[in-house]
């Protein structure tokens, strides 16, 4: 079961940032900060920290507001920095009135994290103890990264460490904090260019019981695999061998970027390595002529052609109009099919083309591909129109 604080940490970043939600990280973030410490603190001077953390905070983006409190705590707190852990570590749950049903809640201890990556790096030891405690209420996959970068022979150490630690918000750290591309993040470049310290990591949870370790471990392969996709197949085809149905999940998951990019290694590891014989057939755009706001409902037929049965994936290709004019391919997942001699099956998409958070609609010729076991065939194109 995932923990009820996993909905934060899986949640899309870019939701995250949206403007509703930095709204929700107001000035009642840092005066329930201070209130926490003082609890714990008496020489804490909240009504200075607070004045301080919130001078200048509503021009702030969400992270930016993070890391002003943080900058806050560290001129309120001690100087030395693991008297000043010990006081956040306290007064981490001590009661505050913050609605617990917010969806950026556990943000409350964002400061806290950031607090750690820019103060830490000197005290290593303190700076674990106080991410193990963390990640349990957030998560510390942002505030590990320096240390990967400057400690990476002891942080890599204790990842292994906390790998079979009994909390799945520390295990999930192991893998989510690897990320050679954590997005949001700035990229591990040491395992971009070498995976195989993450890799080992990665071994140790590919079978662990919780699906929110699962999906971490598969973002991380799947990271992997856009650097080395000759490491991914081979992972992938190792872990698969007698693999229960949690790590083929973390397989088929952790493929499928590649498999969006047509990669034959990791098609023919989902055994979609056969280049298909089919007819495409009875293909229906329409409207052929949308506009934004709209739908577009895509149909078309596949009939085998081959003597004998066969596998088929099959996607859909977008090729969406950015504001340049050039065009940005979107691959759709559609369905995976075992076709027999002249069998014949119907198959169709509706596209939404409302406005999006996550992409932003343009007028112009909008090109649509099917792409069977990896290979493309083009099916047609609409026209987007702003209006009629």
């Amino acid at each position: 079961m995932e923990q009820p604080q996993a909905a934060c940490k899986t949640t899309g970043y870019r939701e995250l940032m949206a403007e509703p939600l930095k709204n929700q990280y107001g000035a009642d973030v840092p005066r329930a900060i201070a209130g926490m410490i003082s609890n714990v603190d008496q020489s804490f001077n909240s009504e200075r920290f607070v004045r301080d953390a919130l001078d200048g905070y509503d021009e702030l983006a969400l992270m930016p507001r993070g890391k002003k409190i943080a900058q806050a705590l560290r001129r309120h707190l001690p100087d030395d920095y693991p008297r000043a852990m010990a006081i956040l570590l306290d007064s981490l749950d001590q009661p505050h009135d913050r609605d617990p049903n917010l969806s950026l809640a556990s943000f409350l201890y964002l400061p806290h994290t950031m607090f750690v990556a820019q103060y830490g790096l000197a005290h290593f030891e303190t700076s674990m103890r106080a991410q193990h405690a963390l990640t349990q209420r957030f998560t510390a996959e942002f505030s590990i990264r320096p240390f990967l970068e400057h400690h990476p022979e002891a942080t890599l150490r204790q990842l292994n460490d906390w790998a079979a630690d009994p909390s799945a918000h520390v295990r999930r750290l192991v893998s989510e904090g690897t990320r050679p591309r954590l997005p949001w993040a700035p990229r591990l470049r040491q395992f971009q260019a070498d995976p195989t310290p993450v890799l080992a990591l990665l071994e140790r949870l590919k079978d662990d019981p919780e699906l929110y370790v699962r999906r971490s471990v598969a973002n991380n392969l799947n990271d992997i695999g856009k650097d080395h996709p000759e490491v991914l197949a081979s992972t992938a085809r190792a872990w698969l061998k007698n693999a229960p149905a949690g790590r083929a999940w973390i397989v088929g998951h952790a493929l499928r970027s590649a498999v969006k990019r047509g990669e034959g290694a990791a098609l023919e590891v989902l055994g979609f390595g056969e280049k298909v014989q089919v007819a495409v057939g009875h293909i229906q755009i329409s409207p052929g002529t949308a506009v934004m706001g709209g739908s577009v409902r895509i149909g078309f037929e596949l009939t085998s052609t081959h003597t004998r049965r066969q596998r088929v994936l099959v996607d859909l290709a977008v090729h969406y109009v950015k504001a340049s004019g050039q065009a940005s391919v979107k691959v759709f997942k559609l369905k995976t099919l075992e076709l027999a001699p002249g069998q014949t099956t119907e198959l169709a998409k509706t596209l939404s083309l409302k406005e999006m958070s996550t992409r932003k609609h343009y007028p112009g010729l909008h090109r649509v591909d099917v792409i069977l076991n990896g290979e493309p065939q083009r099916l047609g194109a609409f026209e987007l129109l702003k209006d009629r």
